[in-house]
């Protein structure tokens, strides 16, 4: 029969990591499983947010630390050659690389009791009994399941048959320059004319910068010349790089985080910013909601109302990323564009407001509904404007 569990955890990105910190917390005899051995390399920006931070802070009880996080206060918008907005006291954006980052949150969550099974291949899983057979031969099982494995997430596959859309979602390449062979920058710069409903990145590090393209996948089929024209754009020869790409699932939340007595967290779950494809602040929070519901279901003895626990803790999350989908036509939306980067130059308020959603600081339910078609208006009127 294998080992029996409490509960499997699979993949150990921060979803996996917050589900076994919070479910070892609670008592839990808890199982991670993933392929990888940690640390291990992940396409990613690495931008921090303070939404990351305070939900670190409050899973994990670690802050920002200067052996893993450059703090970055510049901020630059462009598009293409013209610069849109430009700060030197912008709110705080962390930087940080994932292949330390992950394998931080991992160790934590072995040391608060989460067993781990790691670079190690999962050969067949039954959702419906929570049965894993491992490539190794070994057997494993448990009531209730996280899967926590990301935008091609294994578990996705086997509940609804593929893990996204991906003419819905998004997709994104990147490559690493080390800093003394890229052009000098300390500023956080974001490119809105880069990619279609997408942009490009240039973000520091301590001995780096990434720079990359991201958009949404069926408006961009040839992403590899994209990321070749930015990067000439930043003054890089693109032939002497190696450019990683992934899908980037923003934009299509699951309408239900799972099935039966298995839950989806993280981008598994789709649970990242359409607009911005951030994901690491909801990966940690869905994560330890996931963990929750399941100990409460499990203390109950119902492993099936872990699902409907899980559904209603997520319905703020769901309904800031709805608000998010709603603005996104807004920044993106190819007639609309212009006309947006226009008034978002002119008005230095506006920018702040822009930055606080960037960096986590404000929620886009802040804005609140009645804002959006004011803003539309706004935007619709220059537009007007432009093409009189």
């Amino acid at each position: 029969m294998g080992q029996r569990r409490d509960l499997i955890v699979i993949g150990g990105g921060p979803a996996g990591a917050a589900a076994g910190m919070t479910a070892a917390r609670a008592g839990l005899d808890v199982l991670l499983i993933d392929k990888a051995a940690f640390p291990r390399e992940k396409l990613c920006g690495g931008g921090f947010t303070g939404r990351s931070r305070r939900h670190m802070a409050e899973i994990f009880g670690r802050d920002v630390t200067p052996d893993l996080f450059l703090p970055c206060n510049r901020f630059r918008l462009v598009a293409g050659a013209r610069t849109v907005a430009e700060m030197a006291d912008a709110p705080t954006i962390w930087l940080t690389m994932r292949r330390e980052f992950d394998a931080m949150l991992l160790a934590a969550a072995e040391e608060a009791g989460c067993a781990m099974a790691t670079g190690v291949r999962i050969a067949s899983f039954d959702p419906d009994g929570g049965r894993i057979s491992l490539t190794t031969g070994e057997e494993v099982s448990a009531p209730l399941v996280i899967g926590a494995d990301g935008a091609a997430s294994m578990v996705a596959r086997r509940l609804f048959g593929r893990a996204h859309d991906p003419a819905q979602v998004g997709f994104g390449m990147e490559v690493e320059v080390p800093r003394e062979g890229a052009l000098p920058t300390d500023a956080v710069e974001i490119d809105l004319a880069a990619a279609d409903w997408g942009y490009g990145w240039s973000f520091p590090k301590a001995g780096s910068i990434t720079l990359g393209v991201g958009g949404i996948h069926r408006r961009n089929p040839q992403m590899p010349a994209t990321l070749d024209r930015f990067l000439c754009r930043q003054g890089e020869d693109g032939a002497s790089l190696r450019p990683r790409g992934a899908f980037l699932p923003f934009g299509e939340v699951r309408p239900v985080a799972g099935k039966g007595t298995t839950l989806l967290a993280g981008d598994a779950a789709g649970l990242v910013d359409p607009i911005t494809g951030e994901g690491i602040a909801w990966a940690m929070k869905s994560g330890q909601l996931a963990a929750q519901a399941a100990a409460e279901a499990l203390a109950d003895r119902r492993p099936d109302r872990a699902l409907p626990r899980y559904q209603r803790a997520l319905a703020p999350i769901r309904a800031e990323l709805r608000h998010a989908r709603a603005l996104r036509w807004l920044f993106y939306q190819p007639l609309l564009q212009p006309a947006f980067l226009r008034l978002l130059a002119g008005e230095p308020r506006l920018q702040r407001r822009y930055l606080a959603l960037l960096s986590g600081e404000a929620d886009y339910a802040d804005l609140g509904w009645r804002a959006l078609p004011r803003l539309a208006a706004r935007i619709a009127g220059r537009t007007f404007q432009a093409g009189a």
